[in-house]
Order: structure tokens, then sequence, then C-alpha cells
């Protein structure tokens, strides 16, 4: 329930703070031969003539029926171009989430297991250099690296000029298969690498780091011990009984960083030109687009909040003892 007081401030903060903003809609709206008639009538059009609270209760009320009005840049519905680039910043950011998993799972899992050795401080530092990399950081490396010195990946766009995107779900992944090309899902894989991979880097040090800590921490509970001393074996305690306890705080960690994950998609979008959210809303503010930064900014918010609600019912699901209070 908590999801919805959240979900009103940052309306209310959008709306308000974009609204201090000394830059004039109308400016970008009209042409430069509009008269002073054409400015009070766009004025009156587009609710600049009520009170703050007016053209708040107006723009919620139609952003519940997702009508978000047109984009002052674009000239086009506000609906139209965040479901052409959700899809888009969504699969970026599932690649991500998916590559930070698998590496900060079995970094966790080696960190672990090389305890109190000398290879582990030299991974622990590895992973501090990592972690104190920032993500677009990474994806100038990658760039540089596989796009520039070996030519190995493409790192512009989303797919080769030679194809035409396919439009089914809107997810281009799918959608390639949907339509049966191989050779145009392969493409569009190989754009995704890169920026996928620069964001998964830089998030997979923290899940490692925590799982190592929440590892430690069950392996000093009492039933660990008595599973020892039943002559259970190494693979099968931390297999059976140590991974499905300590998985949980990691669990936790994934949704948060899994939030700020998408959040973080704008930069790389950008570096890569990848035609997603985050391009389409630095694009909104270069140009002042007023009802587009409002529309995306709400929706970063609904998809984040959307994330830790799944994360927090996964972790119901995964711990009986919270079923139990509850």
């Amino acid at each position: 329930m908590s999801a919805l007081p959240i979900l009103f401030l940052v309306s209310v903060l959008l709306f308000v703070v974009l609204r201090l903003i000394p830059v004039d809609p109308l400016a970008m709206s009209l042409p430069p031969n509009a008269t002073i008639e054409d400015v009070e009538q766009m004025r009156r059009d587009m609710g600049f003539d009520r009170p703050i609270h007016e053209q708040y209760g107006i723009w919620i009320a139609k952003a519940v029926s997702l009508d978000f009005g047109r984009s002052i840049h674009h000239r086009d519905e506000v609906t139209s171009l965040i479901g052409q680039t959700l899809p888009q910043t969504m699969e970026l950011a599932l690649v991500a989430i998916v590559i930070a998993t698998v590496l900060g799972l079995a970094g966790g899992f080696y960190l672990f297991h090389v305890r109190g050795r000398k290879s582990e401080t030299v991974v622990d530092v590895g992973s501090i250099v990592i972690l104190s990399l920032p993500d677009f950081l990474w994806g100038l490396f990658l760039i540089l690296l596989c796009g520039v010195a070996w030519e190995i990946l493409p790192f512009n766009g989303r797919l080769a000029p030679e194809f035409t995107r396919p439009t089914v779900t809107g997810f281009l992944l799918l959608d390639t298969l949907l339509v049966g090309r191989l050779d145009m899902f392969i493409d569009a894989v190989k754009h995704m690498v890169l920026p996928s991979l620069a964001l998964g880097i830089s998030f997979s040090p923290a899940i490692m780091r925590v799982l190592r800590s929440s590892l430690i921490d069950v392996y000093s509970e009492d039933y660990i011990q008595q599973a020892r001393l039943r002559g259970v074996g190494e693979v099968t305690i931390l297999l059976r009984h140590a991974a499905k306890n300590a998985i949980l705080p990691t669990l936790t960690l994934m949704g948060v960083q899994f939030g700020f994950l998408f959040g973080g998609t704008l930069l790389i979008e950008v570096i890569f030109s990848y035609p997603g959210m985050g391009s389409l809303m630095v694009e909104a503010v270069r140009n002042a687009d007023l009802p587009l930064i409002q529309a995306v900014g709400l929706t970063y918010c609904i998809a984040v909040l959307l994330i830790n609600g799944v994360v927090d019912a996964l972790y119901l699901v995964l711990n009986p003892r919270l079923r139990t209070a509850t």
C-alpha cells in the first residue's frame, strides 16, 4: 500500500519542480510568427491560465487514463512514444540483471570457496575496483576495447541498417523470433551485448559480496554443524541448506539493484545510441518537453515500484517464516 503514496509524492514533485524551471513550453510549441492571440489560445488549451493545483488535478486525472498529452518536440502522443521505447529499456535491464546475477552469484560462491586463502584478497580487491567504477565508464571501456580496437561487436543503435524492425510485441528480441528472422535476432543480440554487459558488470560486485557474507553467516548456524555430524557432504550442505537461506538477503539486494539498474539505463542508452526511454528522456530534457519529461519520470517510478513489489512477493514465497507470520 505504500506504493500509492510514493507514486503520489513523485507525481507532485515532478509536476511542481518542472514548473519552477525558467522555460516557457509555449515558446517551444508555437511558430516564430505566432500572434499574441495564438499565445493566449495555446495557454488556455494547455491549462497554463489556471492555478497550479488545478493544472495538477487535470494532468493526474488524464494520466490515470494513460493520457499524457502530446509531446511538444515530437508532435506525437506521449503514450505512443513511451510504448515504443519502454520495451527496449525493459529488454536492456532484464538482460543486464541476468548478467549481473550470473556474475554476482558465481563470484560470491567463489569468494566463499576461497575464504581464508590469498586468492580471496585478490578477488575481493578486484570486486571493490569493479564496484567503484560507474556503469557509463564500463560502457566507454567496452566501446574502446570491443568496438574500436578489436571491432568484434557493434556499439551503436539496436539493429544493423539493412534490417527493418518488426513490430509485434514491441520487444525486439521476441519479435525477431516471432517473425522467424534468426539472422535479425542474432544481430539484435550483438547490439545488446555491450550496453547490457556494461550495466551487468557494474552491479555484479554488490551481489557477489552480499552472497559471500550471507554464506559466512549461515555457516555459523547450528544446523550446518548438525548436517556435518550426520555425514552430509559439503556440496550438499552448500547447495541444499546454506545457499537456500543465504540467497534471501541477496535477493533483496538484487531487487534494490534492479531498481537502480533500470534507472541507470539512461546514460548507457545515450552512450550506445540505444533507442530506449533513457534516450527519450535526455531528448525531452534537451528540448524542454514538459509533457514527455513528466510521463517518462512517472513511468520510471512505476517500473521501480513494480520491481520492488515483485521482489517482495518472491521473498515471501521463498521465506516460510514470513508466510507463517502473516
